[in-house]
């Protein structure tokens, strides 16, 4: 498996890993298990099972959809190219939140916790501020109706409750959907990617994660950031929080904007790989 993963131009390190996930995933076995493996006996139907996943990977399927699941937050989440595959920079925000939510202020005790995801794909972020934050109360919101029906399915399998909405952020919101003052916190990860990035993408990342959960044109990079900025100056509660996920190109100009919206304490955080990669700003008095 590991040859067919190199012989495709996969890096031998990233091969090998790449194989062992496959092993544990499907076959149930862990290291040990495949390191002293027997050799030259009859495959499993399991093992035949891996074998092709890793051809679909070695032709360009990332791993995770050739596995239809992906790891986050100690979490196991339903993947498919109709929702962008979980980073581990986004787990990062997930606890920036968490901490906050759990840190009494000045001025409130914690009760109950209401949060917005934006743009949620497969509702990785609003389902683990739902599990990690018991006395929260989630709402989930995307434009895709292939994303939130993967997203309701992966709230159901992490059992926990999250209320989602089909809602196109761009366009204006049924006064339903915009209960003024209701949140403490809403959070974002939009398309953040300019087009003109596209050409320096990876291959895998371009034919199978969806391109609208993706780019952003090349003239208004903050176009979905600002929206969302305004959105919060009606949905947040007196000293409620903004989070973002963002372009490391831009952590400067969208503290700036937000700053410009009239935002207080805008903080812009790097992820565990040196990148302008997180953002919170609290609401104006």
């Amino acid at each position: 498996m590991k040859t067919l993963l190199v012989q495709s131009g996969i890096d031998p390190y990233e091969a090998k890993a790449i194989a062992l996930l496959l092993m544990e995933k499907v076959c149930g076995m862990t290291t040990t298990d495949v390191l002293t493996g027997l050799e030259g006996t009859a495959p499993t139907p399991q093992e035949l099972q891996a074998l092709d996943m890793a051809a679909q990977v070695a032709q360009g399927t990332p791993v995770q959809y050739a596995l239809g699941e992906a790891d986050f937050c100690g979490m196991v989440f339903r993947v498919a190219p109709g929702v962008l595959i979980p980073r581990p920079e986004t787990e990062e925000l997930v606890a920036w939140i968490v901490k906050d939510s759990l840190q009494p202020t000045a001025n409130r005790q914690l009760s109950t916790v209401n949060c917005l995801d934006i743009g949620t794909g497969s509702g990785c972020i609003a389902i683990a501020l739902a599990k990690q934050l018991k006395k929260a109360e989630v709402d989930a919101w995307d434009i895709s109706p292939t994303a939130l029906h993967i997203a309701q399915e992966n709230a159901a399998h992490n059992n926990v409750q999250v209320a989602f909405h089909q809602v196109d952020v761009l366009a204006p919101i049924n006064p339903q959907n915009m209960p003024r003052n209701s949140y403490n916190c809403i959070v974002s990860n939009p398309p953040y990617i300019c087009e003109e990035e596209a050409q320096g993408m990876e291959r895998h990342v371009l034919e199978h994660e969806p391109h609208l959960a993706l780019f952003v044109p090349n003239n208004d990079p903050l176009l979905f950031y600002r929206r969302i900025g305004e959105l919060g100056l009606e949905l947040l509660r007196k000293d409620g929080a903004l989070y973002f996920e963002i372009n490391r190109r831009f952590g400067a100009e969208t503290v700036a904007m937000l700053e410009t919206l009239g935002y207080r304490h805008v903080e812009l955080r790097q992820d565990c790989f040196g990148n302008d990669r997180m953002i919170k700003a609290i609401k104006p008095l």
